[in-house]
């Protein structure tokens, strides 16, 4: 591996980040299945909708929780470790989804398997791992690994309507495990165990003093990031989780659900590549700050808009919205942060937004439940972003008013 004398990057890296995108993209089907087959899982167990939604919502905590774990796992031994184990729990949780009896056979399989042991080691370990190859350009390789979730629901939803309608909900859960088996586990071999070493940082919040971030304390800034976090998550997971079933409710066809939720992540793709380019240029802070009020304005759109052209439009400015938020907290993190910070908090960053994706998965199905519509949903889903560009709009003035650069030195 060859670098510049004045930068960590070496070539190796790339393949880092094209492995960790090919490994997420795989992963992130799982919930996908969710999506697609909401109505049909509900169905045949005879729930309301707020029943797989709880399943999605406990595949998000399981997920959040069990990163700090993984997290852990990655800074004391390596990056491969964790996802070799959570590619063969994705796969395994989802053959025993497929065979799921009752309810509680499926939220282990989704919410313990899936989550906790699976989609875990699948966020914040690669990202994290991602921020410790690259320093010039950090903000294109998180967004790169992030996207991941982007190219998932570009791909994944179109193929897991014909499979659902085919062959059945459980059906995909099966073919969808053995094929996480023999895709995943050889992938996590190509993961470098250790990456280059670092030359010697020092984050904005570690030159103010030892305990000083923005001049308050880590742990008051951590508080906010992960307050944050849960406002702008919360609102993310309505129309994603309901786009389909929102949409056959106003009398469209699941495949253009299914369809408006592939152009959905298919914007968020270029969307998160732009946007990490657009935090090595400007800073996290405001980059996150043009994402988070993106997002309010189409949940507004969801809300009112009932048109098949005007779903198909707010599902695409969403998509761009929502990408640029989740990339730009670790951007934060590393650099407000001492760099040996950078897994630990990472992972409890994503833990807070697992909470909030819990969150707003669960009340859209208990909304809709309750009043018939998604409407009210989709609006308290703005009160919830209301809520984050509140505190990020908070932290961006206090670095401008303590004139702290908004990129990495």
């Amino acid at each position: 591996m060859t670098r510049r004398a004045d930068s960590i990057e070496v070539r190796y890296g790339w393949v880092i980040l094209a492995i960790s995108l090919a490994i997420g993209t795989i992963a992130m089907a799982a919930p996908n299945i969710l999506f697609v087959s909401l109505k049909d899982i509900a169905s045949d167990f005879e729930w309301p909708r707020a029943g797989p939604s709880l399943a999605y919502s406990l595949m998000m905590m399981g997920s959040g929780v069990g990163g700090i774990a993984m997290g852990l796992w990655m800074d004391r031994r390596s990056v491969i470790e964790p996802v070799l184990f959570g590619s063969v729990m994705i796969g395994l949780g989802a053959i025993v989804a497929s065979h799921a009896g009752a309810r509680w056979d499926f939220y282990v399989a989704n919410g313990l398997l899936i989550g906790a042991f699976g989609e875990a080691a699948m966020i914040a370990p690669l990202i994290a791992n991602a921020t410790r190859w690259f320093d010039r350009r950090r903000g294109l390789a998180v967004a790169i690994i992030a996207s991941g979730q982007g190219v998932a629901g570009a791909i994944w939803p179109p193929i897991i309507r014909l499979l659902n309608d085919s062959i059945g909900w459980r059906e995909t859960y099966l073919c969808f495990g053995f094929f996480a088996l023999a895709t995943l586990v050889p992938l996590a071999l190509f993961l470098k165990p250790k990456p280059p070493i670092a030359r010697a940082e020092t984050s904005q919040g570690s030159s103010m003093g030892e305990f000083s971030v923005l001049g308050y304390s880590p742990a008051t800034v951590q508080a906010l990031l992960c307050l944050a976090v849960v406002g702008c998550c919360t609102a993310m997971a309505m129309p994603i989780v309901h786009l389909i079933s929102h949409v056959t409710d106003i009398g469209l066809s699941r495949s253009t659900g299914a369809s408006m939720l592939s152009v959905l992540f298919a914007a968020s793709f270029f969307s998160r590549i732009g946007f990490g380019l657009l935090a090595d240029r400007i800073g996290a802070v405001k980059s996150m700050l043009i994402a988070s009020s993106a997002q309010a304005v189409m949940l507004l759109a969801f809300a009112f808009v009932t048109t098949e052209i005007g779903l198909y439009l707010a599902a695409f400015m969403f998509g761009i919205g929502f990408a640029g938020i989740m990339p730009n907290y670790a951007l934060m993190i590393r650099h407000w942060f001492p760099g040996n910070q950078i897994g630990w908090r990472v992972a409890t960053i994503y833990l807070f937004g697992a909470i909030g994706m819990a969150l707003g998965g669960w009340l859209g199905g208990v909304l809709h439940d309750v009043t018939g519509t998604y409407m009210h949903a989709f609006l308290a889903g703005f009160g919830f972003n209301a809520l984050n560009f509140m505190v990020i709009g908070h932290l961006c003035l206090r670095q401008t008013r303590l004139r702290l650069s908004p990129l990495p030195v």
